[in-house]
C-alpha cells in the first residue's frame, strides 16, 4: 500500500497546466471587468412612451430646486421636451434633472 506505483501521477504543484488552454485569466471573455452599462435601459424608455402616450402631468424637479409642471412631448438620449401651459415650452437636460414624479403624487 505504501508503494508509490499504486498511485495515478499528479504534476507538480508548479507545473499544474490541466485546466486546458485558457491563458491569462484576463484574456477570458466574459470574465474580470464587465463593459459599459448601455446609455439609455429598456426601463427609462418605456417610463417616457408610457408618460406621453397617457399625456400625463408631470413634476420634474430640476437639481437647483426647480419644479417644473407640464406633459412629457418628446425625449431622447440627452434631453425631454416638457409642454406647459402656463409658460412656454421647455428642453430640459437630462443631466440637470434630479427626479420627476406624476403630478398629484407626493414629491
Amino acid at each position: 500500500m505504501g508503494d508509490r506505483r499504486d498511485r495515478p501521477e499528479r504534476p507538480e504543484r508548479g507545473d499544474r497546466n490541466d485546466r486546458g488552454d485558457r491563458g491569462d485569466r484576463g484574456d477570458r471573455s466574459g470574465g474580470g471587468r464587465k463593459g459599459a452599462p448601455p446609455e439609455q435601459t429598456n426601463a427609462e424608455n418605456f417610463y417616457y412612451q408610457k408618460q406621453m402616450q397617457s399625456k400625463t402631468p408631470m413634476v420634474v424637479v430640476l437639481r437647483d430646486g426647480e419644479e417644473i409642471h407640464g406633459m412629457i412631448e418628446w425625449y431622447d438620449k440627452t434631453c425631454i421636451k416638457v409642454t406647459r401651459g402656463s409658460g412656454p415650452n421647455l428642453m430640459i437636460y437630462k443631466p440637470s434633472i434630479k427626479y420627476m414624479y406624476k403630478q398629484g403624487e407626493n414629491g
